[in-house]
């Protein structure tokens, strides 16, 4: 059975202008349409998706900290969970069949391995945010991981701090299928670091379909533990971008939704049990995916 995901937070938040592709990304919603937010999620529950993503990716001090705000990453934090929780209870299903996964992305810049703050940078932050996401969420979701250092800082606090609750780790890889992640580790290699961790769930993230079809092979021969994926409609990304930079990235042409669904059924004969979507992605893709599915089990 597959476990649909939700689709991408920012830049649907930004079509339905919420925010501005630069600055503090999706956290500006939070700020200033927090109503739209809630919509969002409560749009891809209606899609199908059984487990919907805080809009805590952008909650982190370096991009607030672009307003003057990083004080309040805490408190933007909290915010991102509890609008995740009370569109649960507002959609009309039962709120035990919908998942509240609380995002630990990355501190600096997605993509960048060499941007991943040190260990004792990094550990304080994850830990405050486990902390505020934790009385709205019901999984912690370390997504968009460049490297294994961060993949392992995320998890470790999640773990620490998370009161038992289940952890799932989303990689983001680079994009020649069969390469790894974006810091040149192998699938194998990520993996491996993290055992002591007891991970609940291993996927990829914001990353090709082509490129995360390659690594669910990979994984599934390592581990019985469910396999995910969540892939974006971006081109391939210049390993010198930035959210702020003049480098662009613009989405794919190619990758309409019959391109999806086609990608996503690879997905799940590779071994995937659970997918969803990225940057790009949005409520239509998700329930077309959703009908796909309805079609392929009957």
């Amino acid at each position: 059975m597959i476990r649909v995901l939700d689709g991408g937070m920012g830049g649907e938040l930004i079509r339905r202008s919420a925010g501005a592709g630069t600055g503090l990304w999706s956290a500006q919603a939070l700020l200033d349409a927090p109503e739209q937010v809630v919509e969002l999620h409560k749009d891809y529950i209606a899609a199908g998706a059984r487990i919907i993503t805080t809009n805590s990716y952008s909650t982190v001090p370096s991009y607030l900290g672009k307003s003057d705000l990083a004080e309040r990453y805490v408190e933007l934090t909290r915010l991102a969970g509890e609008l995740a929780r009370r569109a649960v209870i507002e959609s009309a299903l039962a709120s035990e069949e919908i998942i509240v996964a609380g995002s630990l992305p990355p501190l600096s810049e997605s993509y960048r391995p060499d941007l991943v703050p040190a260990e004792v940078e990094a550990l304080p932050v994850y830990q405050e945010m486990v902390r505020a996401l934790n009385a709205n969420v019901d999984v912690f979701l370390c997504e968009t991981m460049s490297s294994g250092a961060e993949a392992v800082h995320a998890v470790s606090q999640a773990r620490s701090y998370g009161e038992g609750k289940p952890v799932m780790v989303s990689w983001t890889l680079n994009e020649i299928p069969g390469r790894g992640l974006r810091s040149g580790e192998s699938v194998t290699e990520a993996f491996q670091q993290l055992q002591e961790f007891n991970v609940d769930a291993y996927l990829f993230n914001c990353t090709s379909p082509e490129a995360i079809t390659e690594a669910i092979k990979e994984v599934v021969e390592l581990t019985d533990k469910p396999v995910g994926a969540y892939p974006n409609r971006l081109n391939p990304v210049d390993p010198e971008w930035t959210l702020d930079n003049e480098i662009q990235t613009g989405l794919r042409n190619d990758m309409d939704i019959d391109f999806f669904l086609n990608m996503s059924e690879r997905f799940q004969a590779a071994g995937a049990t659970i997918i969803g979507g990225c940057c790009g992605v949005g409520p239509d893709y998700i329930s077309a995916l959703t009908a796909r599915l309805r079609i392929n089990n009957e």
